[in-house]
């Protein structure tokens, strides 16, 4: 591909991805198609029907939706898309909803039948709502990615189709393009004009919700932990700092976040822990896009592989990628990056996803745990080689072993969590 042309897909990459969302990104995703189907039909439905696919309940059972007084599941969702949601959003749907919105909703889930069952089809993300007013239907289906609205329908007529297959591309720029060196190169060359605008909103946003994280009562409060348990090392504060961002926004805390590869929590690991270094490190602002460009990239780079949603915590490549952002801030270039991702990969892939919760926060605390150590071993001038588990000789190889391991080998290990949390009698309803 030529150099200009290549140029431009790794920024476009960057715009596509890190986009602002309010809210965990599945339960959002839900309240985005819902909004979207209430638009179509043109009034307020008087009956709900939802198919969801197994990793969609997985990921919203558990987390609050923000703007709704603290309310979870499938059915509040769709409740707050339906009632109050902005389609023309997207993924801050729910940014505008007032009070009285919110009691409204409690009332609607109360009088408007909902059925809730598993989608039909063998998508791995799959969102299918039908809303029934008298005569008149609305029809959306999302499949593939949080905002990929394959299906919209009204009284039986299509008025927007847009095939989708399982596996295939859904974001406009292709993910294939992206390699190490390349990135790294990128990082190194991009106008800082060319990034600014859009890694300007993802400090902003995303270093909002983590002070928020750190001055509220929210989930298990892992930041603070972190911080009063193990002091205010840089090290530490890193951890903290994305544990923290976390934390708010698990149990709904009403900022938005910059997300990355789908994920607001993917979006935190891979900026908080590089901003934390960059300060105490002096680096200038333009230091500091540039490490934020390798983050950033190196984390969609990983989990591109992997796919959108999966039995393979998506924190993991996050925290790989923070660990390539700092190593680019202490000089580290291509070689350096390389050794730094394939330590951290080795230390904790397989950590599983068993859904949106307060105890992401944790896990995210550990991911990027094993970024830093992935870097300092490098720094230290150790490593892990090829023969090391998954570890191939080639930074490449071992990103390819990562997403094979991820999208093929947990499959089933996917299939047995979400079979574990249906059985949960101590789980909110749907």
């Amino acid at each position: 591909m030529p150099e200009r042309a290549l140029y431009n897909a790794y920024l476009q990459i960057l715009h596509e991805e890190l986009v602002p969302a309010m809210g965990c990104t599945e339960p959002i995703a839900l309240a985005y198609a819902a909004a979207l189907a209430r638009k179509t039909l043109g009034r307020l439905p008087d009956r709900v029907e939802i198919a969801v696919s197994a990793n969609i309940i997985k990921n919203v059972k558990s987390v609050v939706v923000p703007h709704t007084g603290g309310l979870r599941g499938i059915a509040a969702a769709a409740a707050a898309g339906i009632v109050a949601g902005n389609a023309d959003r997207q993924l801050e749907v729910l940014a505008e909803v007032t009070d009285g919105q919110i009691a409204e909703m409690a009332r609607y889930m109360k009088h408007t039948p909902m059925t809730i069952c598993p989608s039909d089809t063998a998508f791995i993300f799959d969102i299918q709502i039908r809303l029934f007013a008298e005569e008149d239907t609305a029809f959306v289906q999302i499949a593939g990615g949080h905002t990929n609205v394959v299906r919209i329908e009204k009284n039986g007529t299509v008025l927007h189709h847009q095939p989708y297959e399982e596996g295939g591309q859904v974001d406009q720029t292709s993910h294939e393009l992206l390699n190490v060196e390349q990135i790294v190169e990128f990082a190194d060359t991009v106008a800082i004009e060319d990034v600014k605008q859009v890694l300007d909103r993802q400090i902003a946003f995303n270093t909002a919700i983590a002070r928020a994280g750190y001055e509220g009562n929210w989930g298990a409060n892992v930041g603070r932990v972190l911080l009063n348990a193990y002091g205010t090392s840089v090290h530490n504060r890193a951890k903290a700092a994305a544990a923290a961002g976390s934390d708010a926004r698990m149990s709904g805390c009403e900022l938005p976040v910059v997300i990355n590869s789908g994920s607001g929590n993917q979006g935190l690991t891979a900026s908080l822990p590089v901003l934390v270094y960059a300060k105490e490190l002096n680096a200038t602002p333009e230091q500091t896009y540039r490490a934020l460009v390798v983050s950033n990239l190196i984390t969609i780079h990983l989990k591109t592989g992997i796919g959108r949603l999966s039995a393979y915590c998506g924190a993991t490549s996050a925290g790989c990628g923070a660990g390539a952002g700092i190593c680019y801030l202490y000089g580290g270039k291509a070689n350096e990056i390389a050794h730094t991702i394939v330590n951290a990969v080795a230390i904790n892939s397989g950590m599983i996803c068993d859904g949106a919760k307060a105890s992401c926060a944790a896990k995210i605390a550990s991911a990027v745990e094993a970024g830093l150590i992935g870097l300092q071993m490098q720094r230290q001038g150790t490593q892990f080689y090829g023969g090391d588990g998954i570890v191939v000789k080639g930074v490449e190889n071992t990103i390819r072993n990562v997403g094979r391991l991820a999208r093929l080998g947990m499959a089933q290990t996917d299939k047995e969590i979400i079979q574990i949390m249906l059985e949960d009698p101590a789980r909110p309803e749907l």
